[in-house]
């Protein structure tokens, strides 16, 4: 028959599907290699992953150090601090995910939809590849350390191999779970919102035992530490923390509670997984544009002066990346005002009274002014017009007129509301006014520093907002180094206007407005004079893809 012999080569044989265990193989290997690739690539890549293994290393080892001491301490006692850390590490790996869903790809469904792999193939993957980095490591290490802390004999160190490795299972499922059911919203403008706020409000929350020590609640710590105890004895890191300790009956029921826990969480995760894989992207839906003339637009003349005042208004109000500056600025300054409050006994006097004004006010105007340390990241490749449009120094220079003018028009009733809240819990209104005007002076000086660095240190920022860095990969030392440079010149800038009015001179804080004005003006100039003839240099920092 014809076509027989005709040298036509058979159809290969169909390739043999991908078991359980060949699928995690594949996965650590994919890890593995990714790890190795990113030390392959630019020198900021290396330097970053040395800080984190040193960094990692040093939790480790302090971690460890300390739950293994617990074994110095009351029994009692010692179980009450193994419970409370244990919740801690619990705590961390429910949240801190959620803070850097834009720093790993890997976290988002969306990135793995494509994948030719089960939904229980691939949660096998993702689950194993969570536990490899130095971050899991570490936390693993930590935990480790209240086997020789809180577990009697051989049986209780079995027991507490088991606890540990149970609260990391936990860990690592509750970790991809959250993130999982919250990866829709998370990749919508409201989700990056709510991301903004989470990560303020961690930051309010680290403050909290420096609050409570200073309003003067810090009396009996056993009792406090016992009832915190008590009550998170009962959540899945407190059974894990008591078993290990009791190393009884008791415990081997807690321990096989948690196993049918992190089982019936797992399956769960999976079914979440599978319904991220196949639901549509809710943040590619197109979203409505509405035509508006703001009231800025219409109080100054047409010009670019009103354009830049306007697009940088609707940047506050619309992009999540700009809103978070203000919530860090407002939040810091309202824990600062409340925790210095406590301490009203001790600042007594005048130069007392004005530190507890003058600082929060300060320091916030402060953070508000950092944010334009880098005044044209925000705007990324879109810059591209402005180097069209900008014939002469003094355009550059008006656009960043315009910017200091949008931030002013928001930051001065802020800071002055700051201010009169400040003076209230120090008990002495009078001190507002010098502490809205030397906090105007203030934001004056870091709007001039941070024209100058933000046409000296440009740099990219991410599209994606996440809680722990500000930068494109590549170049966090490029942020590093704006943002310290913003920070001292800042800080040599203001003595003149803030040293004085701490030291019982309170009339000179008018002089703080006219010296801000002046050094923003000058920073203006010297920034228009130095962005204008490197502004490609400058579109090519900004424009860098994440």
């Amino acid at each position: 028959m014809a076509g027989v012999h005709s040298g036509v080569s058979a159809a290969p044989p169909a390739a043999a599907p991908l078991g359980l265990g060949r699928t995690v193989g594949l996965f650590v290997r994919l890890k593995l290699r990714l790890i190795a690739g990113n030390l392959r690539g630019e020198l900021t890549y290396r330097i970053g992953f040395l800080f984190t293994l040193l960094a990692a290393a040093a939790v480790a080892v302090i971690g460890f150090l300390a739950m293994s001491l617990l074994r110095l301490v009351p029994a009692g006692i010692a179980v009450d601090l193994g419970i409370v850390a244990f919740a801690l590490v619990f705590l961390g790996w429910a949240v801190l995910p959620l803070l850097a869903f834009g720093l790993d790809d890997t976290l988002d469904p969306a990135r793995l939809s494509l994948l030719p792999l089960r939904t229980r193939q691939l949660a096998a993957g993702l689950f194993v590849t969570s536990a490899i980095g130095p971050w899991p490591f570490a936390s693993l290490v930590v935990t480790s350390g209240a086997i020789i802390g809180l577990a009697a004999g051989a049986g209780g160190a079995l027991l507490g191999m088991l606890a540990v490795l149970l609260q990391f299972a936990l860990c690592l499922v509750v970790s991809r779970l959250i993130t999982t059911s919250l990866s829709r919203v998370l990749r919508t403008r409201r989700g990056r919102d709510l991301l903004a706020v989470a990560a303020i409000f961690v930051v309010v929350l680290a403050q909290l035992p420096n609050l409570v020590i200073n309003r003067g609640l810090s009396g009996d710590w056993a009792g406090m530490l016992a009832d915190t105890a008590a009550v998170l004895r009962w959540t899945p890191p407190g059974m894990a923390a008591h078993a290990m300790a009791d190393g009884g009956p008791a415990a081997l029921a807690e321990l096989a509670l948690l196993a049918v826990l992190a089982l019936l969480l797992g399956l769960l995760w999976i079914e979440v997984l599978r319904r991220a894989l196949v639901t549509a992207d809710a943040s590619t839906q197109a979203g409505g544009v509405r035509r508006s003339r703001g009231g800025v637009a219409r109080l100054l003349p047409d010009g670019q002066l009103a354009a830049v005042v306007t697009k940088e208004l609707k940047y506050a109000r619309r992009e999540p990346r700009g809103r978070v500056g203000w919530f860090a600025s407002v939040a810091v300054t309202a824990v600062l005002g409340f925790s210095l409050s406590g301490q009203s006994d001790e600042w007594a006097g005048v130069e007392g009274a004005a530190a507890l004004v003058v600082v929060p006010a300060g320091l916030g105007a402060l953070m508000i002014g950092l944010q334009s340390c880098n005044a044209f990241g925000i705007d990324g490749r879109s810059l591209w017009m402005n180097s069209v449009v900008y014939g002469s120094e003094r355009e550059l220079r008006t656009d960043l007129a315009g910017r200091h003018l949008a931030v002013s028009l928001i930051a001065c009733p802020l800071l002055a509301v700051l201010s009169i809240i400040a003076a209230l819990l120090a008990g002495n209104l009078l001190w507002s006014l010098p502490a809205t005007l030397t906090a105007w002076g203030v934001l004056g000086l870091a709007l001039g520093v941070g024209a100058v660095t933000s046409v000296i240190f440009p740099y990219t920022t991410p599209d994606r907002l996440n809680a722990f860095t500000g930068a494109v990969p590549g170049q966090g030392g490029v942020a590093f180094l704006g943002s310290f440079a913003a920070i001292i010149g800042t800080s040599v800038l203001v003595a003149p206007i803030v040293v004085p009015v701490l030291f019982s001179l309170p009339w000179l804080s008018v002089a703080a407005v006219p010296y801000g004005l002046v050094v923003a003006w000058g920073g203006r100039r010297l920034a228009a004079l130095i962005g204008f003839a490197r502004f490609p240099e400058l579109l090519a920092a900004v424009s860098r893809s994440a």
